[in-house]
């Protein structure tokens, strides 16, 4: 299932060339765009029934707006629920960082992309924050620069469906 994934972002085009702004402020020569990419179905599917079965977990979370879809698709392939972390709190309505019941829950967050991991550190601290045991970041795609350091810091584990390398050698 892992290299299937990783051919089928290829396929997809999701490594693009050229010159690149991260989100983490790094440059980068290259850009994955697995957002673009898991707008299929078929790719979609592949990653969500990737993920539910790695892990044992009672909800799936991610954190808006990227992962979202993510965590839609594993809670679909695992019959699990999902919750979707706000980037920051609404100050209206129901309000809160997270919709979804997580409290006393064992969580697992996925991710699209880890280059840093400092969107899905949000995700952790805020799961945790709301009472939720965080079983493990699950990620499509590890850059592998830095993200694995800055979970084990932390004491969750990062686990890539495929890294970097893994898509450039194919």
């Amino acid at each position: 299932m892992v290299k299937e994934v990783a051919a089928l972002l290829k396929a997809h085009g999701a490594v693009q060339f050229g010159d690149f702004v991260l989100a983490s402020g790094a440059k980068s020569s290259y850009y994955l765009d697995i957002k673009s990419a898991i707008t299929d179905p078929i790719l979609l599917r592949a990653i969500g029934e990737a993920f539910a079965g790695q892990f044992t977990f009672d909800v799936v979370a991610g954190v808006a707006v990227g992962a979202v879809p993510l965590a839609v698709a594993t809670s679909f392939a695992s019959g699990k629920p999902y919750a979707i972390i706000r980037k920051e709190e609404k100050s209206h309505g129901k309000s809160g960082l997270i919709i979804g019941d997580v409290e006393g829950k064992t969580v697992l967050l996925v991710e699209d992309v880890t280059t840093s991991g400092g969107s899905a550190l949000f995700g952790v601290r805020a799961l945790r924050e709301a009472g939720a045991k965080v079983v493990a970041v699950a990620v499509v795609v590890d850059r592998e620069s830095g993200a694995s350091e800055t979970f084990a810091g932390e004491g969750v584990a990062l686990v890539p469906l495929t890294t970097v390398s893994e898509i450039m050698d194919l």
